[in-house]
């Protein structure tokens, strides 16, 4: 197929695909027909898996302009940035910190706005410029502000826009203050994700306004709050969808390592040895991580893997004063289980795992999240069920930076 051919036949491809799905909605559909996403993706990229937080090696649009093509209007994301540009090689960098949210994802959140005519947007986390040129194009762009934090990813975004004839008001700053200048606004939206909503963003949100923001526990697993602003300034609402966006850079985590909680020894050093017929491989999904973090806030997990699909599965807190093991090995009913410090971290993980089953094991839709200055809670089908803690919300005297 040629370059002209995959221009003309991707788009309606996609969005065929996406309006089967119910994704895509009629009234985003011009939208999407006037901001097509090749026009906000960068020439070099690294392609996505739907539903896999993985990424293929870098494509090129001038040297594999099929595969760049394939990829734009495929339902995947795309990672358009390493490490916040310091990567540049055909693999993949270490950390990505910037991309072009997965379609399906984008259309989603969007739709979870409820956009009415005339109201006042903002965006956190500009990224490539499709979201804030999608908006544009339903609200006008003179009702669209957009926050990114890295100057470059900033500045390539208004060029995109710009040659698409849009203008939203695109800002350099820390997405987590928000953008007072233009307050208030009838919609937030986030494109990165946050293990904490931003007081700002409340306080920048109308009585009545909706909130969109990918949420997650530090353990792992993370949702599409759907959050409404309440006459108080709190905001509380249901989770509409999982996800897995970067985060927001002025939260992402930085976990102690491993050998901090060894000091010095090797394992199993101290730790106290059992054995438990909860396999990890039963507690790794995306909703079991979500349901095990919201409960135990301060744990954190690594894998690592053996042979033949075997691995061991490491628990720890962020203040650093507990750690367990479990090891899985296929064909297994009984897992050895090693755990040191002044918590049974694997215990914890138990009883929030058992808890999650008792209530007959739900997925995200029956979970929701309330904020307020007195802090945020996940609850479980009512705000007034709040989901048990089984240990303390870490906080500054952790004694680790795990923002």
């Amino acid at each position: 197929m040629t370059e002209h051919e995959l221009m003309e036949a991707g788009p309606k491809r996609l969005a065929s695909a996406l309006m089967r799905s119910g994704a895509l909605k009629t009234d985003w559909l011009p939208a999407y027909e006037a901001a097509p996403r090749h026009q906000f993706v960068p020439d070099t990229i690294w392609p996505g898996r739907a539903g896999a937080n993985r990424q293929d090696d870098r494509v090129t649009l001038e040297g594999q302009p099929d595969l760049w093509w394939k990829a734009v209007y495929r339902d995947a994301p795309i990672t358009t940035q390493w490490d916040h540009g310091e990567y540049t090689g055909p693999k993949t960098g270490r950390t990505p910190t910037s991309s072009n949210s997965m379609p399906t994802m984008v259309f989603t959140m969007l739709d979870a706005l409820n956009i009415r005519e005339g109201q006042e947007v903002l965006e956190i986390g500009t990224g490539t410029g499709w979201n804030a040129a999608l908006l544009s194009h339903r609200l006008g762009a003179d009702h669209v502000v957009s926050v990114e934090v890295d100057p470059r990813t900033a500045e390539d975004a208004r060029n995109r826009l710009t040659l698409a004839g849009l203008h939203p008001l695109v800002h350099v700053g820390n997405g987590a203050e928000g953008y007072a200048e233009r307050a208030p606004y009838d919609r937030l939206i986030a494109t990165c994700s946050v293990g904490s909503v931003p007081a700002a963003w409340r306080e920048q949100t109308v009585s009545g306004g909706i909130i969109v923001t990918p949420w997650g526990p530090t353990y792992g697993g993370e949702a599409v709050a759907r959050l409404t602003v309440a006459d108080d300034g709190s905001a509380s609402g249901p989770f509409v969808g999982s996800s897995a966006f970067m985060r927001m850079s002025v939260q992402r985590k930085g976990l102690p390592p491993t050998r901090s909680f060894l000091d010095g020894h090797e394992w199993p050093a101290t730790g106290v040895r059992s054995e438990t017929t909860l396999s990890p491989d039963d507690v790794g999904e995306w909703v079991h991580m979500f349901a095990i973090g919201v409960q135990v806030p301060d744990l954190f997990c690594r894998v690592d893997w053996g042979e033949n699909g075997a691995y061991r599965l490491w628990l720890m807190d962020t203040g650093v004063t507990s750690w367990a093991t479990a090891d899985y090995a296929k064909g297994h009913t009984e897992y050895p289980v090693v755990q040191s410090g002044p918590r049974r971290l694997w215990d914890e993980l138990e009883t929030a795992w058992h808890w999650w089953d008792q209530q007959g094991r739900p997925g995200f839709a029956r979970f929701g999240l309330t904020v307020g200055n007195g802090g945020e809670h996940v609850w479980l089908d009512s705000p007034d069920q709040p989901v048990p803690l089984r240990a303390a919300q870490c906080d500054s005297d952790c004694g680790w930076d795990h923002r």
